[in-house]
């Protein structure tokens, strides 16, 4: 990873310093943004990793009522269910100072996602490019919820696709809506934070991976990557 000169690799000493760090980081291009455009997109993702990083952002001195939050990818359930993206998101982000800002979810009550990306991709053509980007990695080398070999999942790495897809991970409970990759390759700001020598292994195999292979491969060019222990 430090010879390709396509990522930027930054490591830290601890995961709580990379979570502190982070949130600043992500706190300045937010309010960046604000300074020369009326509102800011904000793409975050959901899964274990986030929280602390939500529990320094959400007291961050920014004009949230500027910011539009929404997620990089969400499980097909009601916002109640302890397994929702959105959930995460209200209960440790959207609160303290950023309880102004605006959230855009995407579980929208129907059956099936396939059934809300007409109505999706609509209420997202104003927030796009992305402003600022927070993304995830799984030991697959998942991002967003493109998953290798998953249903869905090469539509969804199309380059002429809409902005949201489904996809129906094999080995997964629930289908999911995500980002497609031109969203996620378009964000003006775009960082990974992963965590443990798994991921850090897995990251450096994504490298000589195609996308449909290791789907993170897709986004790493001119992104940040933090990594902690």
């Amino acid at each position: 990873m430090a010879g390709d000169p396509r990522v930027n690799l930054i490591e830290y000493p601890d995961r709580e310093m990379m979570m502190i760090d982070l949130a600043h980081v992500l706190t300045g291009e937010l309010n960046s943004c604000l300074m020369r455009h009326e509102h800011a997109s904000f793409a975050v993702p959901g899964g274990t990793t986030p929280g602390p990083i939500f529990d320094a952002l959400c007291a961050a001195d920014l004009d949230w009522s500027r910011v539009h939050v929404m997620l990089t990818d969400e499980r097909w359930v009601p916002e109640d269910d302890p397994r929702s993206n959105a959930r995460l998101v209200r209960e440790r982000l959207l609160v303290e100072r950023a309880a102004a800002a605006r959230f855009l979810p995407f579980f929208t009550g129907q059956d099936r996602p396939e059934d809300a990306l007409v109505a999706l991709d609509a209420a997202l053509e104003g927030e796009l490019p992305v402003s600022v980007m927070l993304l995830g990695m799984g030991a697959d080398m998942h991002t967003a919820s493109l998953f290798p070999g998953a249903e869905g999942t090469a539509a969804a790495l199309a380059p002429q696709v809409g902005s949201v897809a489904a996809v129906r991970p094999a080995d997964q409970p629930e289908a999911r809506i995500t980002l497609t990759l031109p969203v996620l390759q378009s964000a003006m700001a775009r960082h990974i934070v992963i965590t443990g020598p798994e991921k850090r292994a897995a990251l450096d195999r994504a490298r000589g991976l195609s996308p449909q292979e290791a789907p993170v491969s897709a986004v790493l060019s001119g992104a940040t990557v933090h990594w902690a222990e």
